[in-house]
């Protein structure tokens, strides 16, 4: 029986091989783990189709193969499905360590042997303080410098470059970001919104007990524009000659991880309010955060936001999130001293957004419409309060 890579994420084309849990020779169950599996979007341990007796094992932890290779082989017989186990095979069976991924990329990126570690966390879980301190604590002593042995490198010696891996997400990333901008022609505009309203209410609501972000106000003003810009929510069929305005909107979230970026959805988000949609997407940070975020929770989206402001950003021309039609970032606020009414000068918090779209399906014009569209909402929070979907 030989177990194949298959597609566990949303069009994967290969993925890294994490960590193996099993040996040659081992007796596994139905649905036993066998490996772990990196992709763009997820790891996941994938299990025995069958029961038997592991074969051989054709791939090594950081292999990174494509989809359809065979990493194990498994011999099915009623012996092993029904034998237990001897004595000498206990004694070599793996352990399973219970880690999260990023603490075991922790772990094997420093040369840790994780089985070593011991964990501190619930029912034994190793944490990443555990893989920390235990690098602390068996640190050894560097080797004498041999003098004698050593050569003098030549004045005209250049230091050798240093290198890091290009494969798994990082990988996946690269691959959609190319597609995106070779297929889409990018436009991007740039303005200012006025945001003190928004964070009044925000902080009278903090008073009440309630927190909201000031993004759920930002996405919720989004929803509603594009229900009324629903040219924006679409997705453009070349090869059928139409435009597919989506009857739903599910708003991607690009999120910076430690393993490169990823595009949580909030699904159906504009029939939910802006307290609800604060929820949503603070769960889904958490989940991207530690890479518990399930296939259907990074596949669907129809418009993505990015929310660059809180690293400090004062502008960019986002990469579209291909297929869709547009995306618009927030950035940096700051306060700043601006005309008001009578030309008096107040002083206000000032965002700086953009706006990136698909120049085949609407022209500037309408794009800017729709952007003061966002911008009104954004400075009239009572609106979006009113919006119980």
């Amino acid at each position: 029986m030989e177990v194949r890579l298959h597609d566990i994420g949303e069009g994967m084309s290969e993925g890294e091989v994490v960590q193996l849990l099993v040996n040659p020779g081992d007796v596994v169950t139905v649905d036993q783990p066998l490996l772990e599996v990196q992709t763009d979007k997820v790891t996941a341990e994938l299990p025995a189709p069958i029961a038997g007796k592991i074969e051989d094992i054709l791939v090594s932890p950081g292999d990174v193969i494509e989809v359809g290779s065979i990493m194990v082989t498994i011999a099915p017989t009623e012996q092993f499905q029904q034998a237990t186990e001897s004595e000498e095979h206990k004694s070599r069976k793996h352990h399973r360590i219970l880690a999260a991924p990023f603490t075991r990329k922790i772990a094997r990126e420093n040369g840790v042997d994780i089985e070593r570690v011991k964990g501190t966390g619930p029912a034994g879980r190793v944490m990443d303080e555990d893989v920390i301190n235990h690098m602390k604590t068996s640190v050894k002593k560097p080797e004498p410098i041999q003098h004698k042995k050593a050569e003098r490198k030549e004045e005209s010696s250049q230091p050798s470059s240093k290198t890091i891996p290009f494969k798994g997400r990082r990988k996946q990333i690269a691959a959609k970001m190319s597609k995106s901008r070779l297929t889409i022609p990018h436009v991007s505009h740039f303005d200012e919104v006025d945001v003190s309203n928004v964070l009044e209410m925000k902080a009278l609501l903090e008073k009440r007990g309630t927190s909201i972000s000031v993004a759920a106000f930002y996405i919720k003003a989004v929803c509603i524009a594009l229900r009324e810009f629903p040219v924006f929510n679409s997705e453009l069929d070349e090869k059928e000659g139409v435009i597919h305005l989506k009857p739903f909107i599910n708003i991607g979230l690009a999120a910076d991880t430690e393993e490169g970026l990823i595009v949580p959805v909030i699904h159906q988000c504009d029939q939910l309010s802006v307290k609800e949609i604060h929820r949503e997407m603070k769960r889904l940070y958490e989940a991207a955060s530690t890479n518990k975020l399930l296939s259907k929770e990074m596949s669907g989206s129809t418009f993505t936001i990015s929310n660059a402001g809180p690293l400090g950003s004062t502008g960019a021309t986002p990469i579209i999130n291909y297929p869709e039609a547009a995306l618009m970032a927030f950035h940096k606020t700051k306060r700043m001293p601006v005309v008001g009414e009578g030309d008096e000068i107040v002083i206000r918090s000032m965002m700086n957004l953009s706006m990136t779209f698909d120049h085949r399906i609407a022209d500037g014009a309408l794009s800017m419409q729709f952007t003061n569209r966002v911008m009104e909402l954004i400075e009239q929070p009572a609106l979006l309060l009113m919006e119980l979907k």
